[in-house]
């Protein structure tokens, strides 16, 4: 199983897990999405989210 973690680029923040109990298959079209990167992301709450927070992505990793 896999669980998504949003990373941000500013210091102090910590990455916050927003999905978990993901099938690598899941994750990884999770994280192809263009709407799971600051720098990609077109959607009015993605765009007020890099406002606020800075630069972020979500990234993949296996649980433990």
């Amino acid at each position: 199983m896999y669980k998504i973690t949003r990373f941000y680029k500013k210091r102090g923040i910590t990455p916050k897990t927003i999905k978990q109990g993901l099938t690598l298959k899941e994750a990884q079209a999770h994280c192809q999405d263009p709407e799971t990167s600051s720098s990609t992301a077109t959607s009015t709450t993605a765009k007020a989210r890099t406002k606020r927070m800075g630069h972020w992505f979500d990234g993949y990793t296996a649980e433990r």
